[in-house]
């Protein structure tokens, strides 16, 4: 003869099984949503890397335009991009340097192009402590136009 649990005994097992799956799916909830928060915070500053390389790049080819196409000047300039591009909101600071190479007798330009996305003080690089700061720099070196 089988015999069965007594049914005063197992009072309360359901409300215990249930409490238990409510915490497991709302800490499953939890994770996903911070997945999904981190997954996108990740993602627009992998967008905003890649426009603030686009920025410093275009800084860099208008650097050396001004000094083998322009007026041969070489000099420190800040400008933002135009606002209605999709590099808005990003500064570049485009410092130029022209030395002489001892060995080849020619002059040597350095164009150091700096973009980021919110500079504080007006030129980039910016101290910022900002969790969604940006800044990315292109470096080009050349001698003087016409020559090798």
């Amino acid at each position: 003869m089988k015999r069965f649990p007594n049914p005063e005994r197992m009072r309360g097992v359901s409300l215990v099984t249930a409490i238990f799956l409510l915490v497991v799916l709302a800490g499953l909830a939890v994770a996903m949503v911070t997945l999904a928060t981190s997954q996108q915070t990740s993602s627009a500053l992998d967008l905003q890397g890649t426009r603030a390389y686009l920025a410093a790049r275009a800084g860099a080819e208008w650097g050396v335009y001004q000094v083998t196409r322009a007026n041969g000047a070489c000099a420190t300039s800040t400008f933002p991009l135009p606002a209605d591009s999709t590099l808005a909101r990003m500064k570049v600071t485009v410092v130029c340097t022209r030395t002489l190479d001892t060995v080849s007798k020619l002059q040597r330009y350095t164009v150091l192009s700096t973009a980021c996305n919110t500079p504080g003080s007006g030129a980039c690089p910016s101290p910022t402590n900002s969790i969604d700061y940006v800044q990315r720099v292109v470096h080009v070196e050349f001698s003087e136009p016409g020559q090798p």
